[in-house]
């Protein structure tokens, strides 16, 4: 079962999942994101995807996840997001296990995790320096279908200095976060009704099979499987 709400950190999403069958998998799809998680009572890092992640996990495992706005998380965690692409480490990998250990352990005992992960978020978030000005108006810019190039310029910046920001905020470059951002928009529309014809116009791809083979690439799946 999973849930989720809006979190007080700025663009952030406060989500927690638990296995509800012997044996479950839930296939975590790229979205751009960076997510600080609780399980089994430590405190874990997601770093961007490139492909979907499937978690296999039995009854009663529980997760609690605060899912950062595209670019934010590596001012809180102090480190590039693209050293952890496609990674889950333990927090007491990038801090030191004494600053992290008592943040375990308060989130463990809380009553609410959600709200405790949160808490530890917004207390770090307040010693930490702004993320990057420049990640609000790329993903802007990319989510409504501007090129890279023409994303650069309007930054005032080469599209190699673009790459670079982009490597050290998101994870990955500008293009492969361009596909991330299309795929989540392409979902939406699709689990809302909308015809594939239609998502694929909207969302940005050339025609229904490049949206099917995108969708494919990053996921692992057809697009069925995603909507059904």
């Amino acid at each position: 079962m999973y849930r989720e709400r809006g979190s007080r950190i700025p663009g952030a999403v406060v989500w927690s999942w638990a296995a509800t069958a012997a044996a479950t998998r839930n296939r975590v799809l790229p979205d751009g994101c960076m997510d600080l998680l609780w399980h089994n009572g430590e405190l874990l890092v997601a770093g961007p995807d490139t492909q979907a992640y499937v978690v296999s996990e039995t009854e009663g495992a529980h997760y609690t996840g605060l899912r950062f706005a595209p670019g934010t998380a590596p001012a809180v965690l102090g480190v590039p997001a693209h050293e952890l692409r496609n990674q889950r480490v333990p927090l007491a990998a990038l801090w030191p296990e004494r600053t992290v250990r008592p943040l375990a352990e308060r989130v463990a005992a809380a009553p609410e995790r959600e709200n405790a992960l949160e808490a530890v978020v917004a207390e770090r978030l307040s010693a930490a320096p702004p993320p990057d000005p420049l990640c609000g108006a790329v993903v802007t810019a990319l989510r409504g279908g501007s090129t890279v190039a023409d994303t650069a310029r309007a930054a005032g910046l080469s599209e190699r200095q673009l790459h670079r920001r982009s490597l050290a905020a998101f994870g990955y470059g500008p293009k492969t976060l361009a596909k991330v951002l299309r795929l989540g928009q392409a979902l939406e529309l699709a689990r809302s009704g909308v015809g594939l014809a239609t998502v694929a116009v909207t969302a940005g791809y050339a025609d229904q099979s490049h949206l099917a083979h995108d969708i494919k690439v990053l996921t692992g799946v057809p697009l069925r499987a995603l909507t059904t």
